[in-house]
């Protein structure tokens, strides 16, 4: 079953003046919110969500007040769930959101913004202070239709923006750079703001960075030097946490409100969460979709299999492609997932209305180019709760098990709709069941 979109021949650009239309009514029907904070919007491929609540967190421990939205929750004080599945909301709830938190005295706005809403005009009438870069990599595609287009959506964000956060490590970082007058550069091989002697840990990360002066116009920031602790695991939270301190620095904090804010966000839901209720063996939830994103979390728990294919700790993966959504990297993320796991369990996720064991046969095609044999090491189970409860069953003492792809989310999209369902949850439960 195809959708409107679907049968209709560029039917991304013919929606354009219907979606610029909407922005503007919403943004004048709640008198310009936004303008009433200082607004920092984040984008990129992988990371917003972790670095926008390690922004908001560091904020609000640094006693300035501001508000959050982001993936997978809103609000300034008290968090609501974001139940929507997309990041960026349409633009009459977006400005809704914003008017709300902006009536509870938030002085800062942190906004998670995606390409879909650059291109659509979700964010007009939303002026930004600072606009944040995590990194771009190959995503939605499906929409984009090519890289390039997909890097430059983003790079919209920073057409808008006064100031620029950076990440120089990245391949595209450059074509941000000229898009704004002013900006600050982070990494670990390279920018303004380094990280040094960074340790990961199953528990987190901790670098030092800092002794910078710059003194150009409109970005004169200086910091001494800063040991930075993140309660969350993962290389890639050492350049999520550097995007954060960036932006505290570029806001005036001291360096010890940025250490210690960052080390107040304990999790991000659907974000590396570990699920613990005593087991023998390990089992985390995370949101990683992307090729970029399954690299980053295989390499940061565990080491690609030996060429033996013989190792004492397993690693058990669950996971699955969404229907309607980045077609041509199905193959690849399980190609990337059989490098790295023991066993593969190929499932459902958000199948919409393509048939989830077509999808299944693209991840295995994949799983297979990189060794593994359909029946034995990587298998298709339909219903994604079954799949869960397969993996926890099959886990031993020390195994490491791993359900990636929907993360936060709190339903699943099939061809009848939307049905309640929460990875981290039906994680729990398969395990409380095993240990009866």
């Amino acid at each position: 079953m195809s959708s409107v979109k679907d049968k209709i021949p560029a039917y991304d650009s013919l929606v354009v003046p219907y979606h610029l239309a909407q922005g503007a009514v919403a943004a004048a029907k709640y008198k310009f919110p936004a303008r009433k904070m200082t607004v920092i919007g984040v984008t990129g491929t992988n990371g917003k969500t972790t670095t926008c609540f390690m922004i908001w967190k560091m904020l609000n421990s640094a006693g300035r007040k501001a508000g959050l939205m982001t993936t997978v929750a809103w609000g300034v004080d008290r968090l609501h769930k974001q139940v929507e599945h997309m990041t960026t909301v349409d633009a009459n709830t977006l400005n809704r959101r914003i008017d709300a938190i902006a009536r509870k005295g938030a002085k800062y706005l942190v906004l998670e913004v995606t390409s879909h809403a650059l291109v659509q005009n979700r964010i007009m009438g939303v002026p930004i202070d600072i606009a944040v870069m995590t990194n771009v990599t190959h995503e939605h595609l499906d929409y984009h239709k090519t890289f390039e287009n997909y890097r430059d959506a983003k790079r919209r964000l920073f057409k808008k923006a006064n100031f620029g956060v950076v990440n120089a490590d990245d391949e595209s970082g450059i074509w941000f750079m000229q898009d704004v007058d002013n900006y600050i550069t982070y990494g670990i091989k390279h920018g303004q703001l380094r990280a040094t002697g960074v340790r990961l840990s199953a528990s987190g990360v901790k670098y030092a960075c800092g002794d910078i002066k710059l003194n150009k116009k409109a970005c004169n920031i200086r910091a001494d030097k800063m040991n930075i602790e993140v309660n969350i695991p993962g290389q890639f939270n050492v350049y999520n946490s550097l995007a954060a301190a960036c932006v505290g620095l570029r806001l005036g904090l001291t360096e010890k409100q940025i250490t210690d804010g960052l080390a107040d966000l304990e999790e991000v839901e659907g974000r590396m969460n570990k699920v613990d209720v005593g087991q023998d063996f390990t089992a985390i939830v995370d949101y990683a979709h992307t090729p970029d994103a399954f690299l980053k979390v295989f390499g940061s728990v565990c080491a690609p299999k030996p060429k033996t294919g013989r190792r004492t700790k397993r690693v058990i993966t669950v996971t699955g492609g969404a229907g309607r959504r980045d077609e041509s990297t199905r193959a690849e993320r399980g190609k990337i997932a059989a490098k790295y796991s023991d066993v593969l369990i190929i499932t459902e996720d958000d199948s919409r209305d393509e048939d989830p064991e077509e999808i299944a046969k693209e991840f295995i095609k994949g799983a297979e180019e990189a060794g593994m044999v359909e029946g034995k090491n990587v298998v298709f189970e339909p219903d994604r709760k079954t799949a869960i409860e397969r993996a926890v069953r099959l886990a031993r003492a020390d195994d490491l098990v791993l359900i990636l792809g929907k993360g936060h989310e709190k339903t699943i999209l099939r061809k009848d709709g939307a049905h309640a369902f929460e990875d981290l949850k039906v994680t729990k439960k398969a395990i409380e069941k095993l240990l009866k």
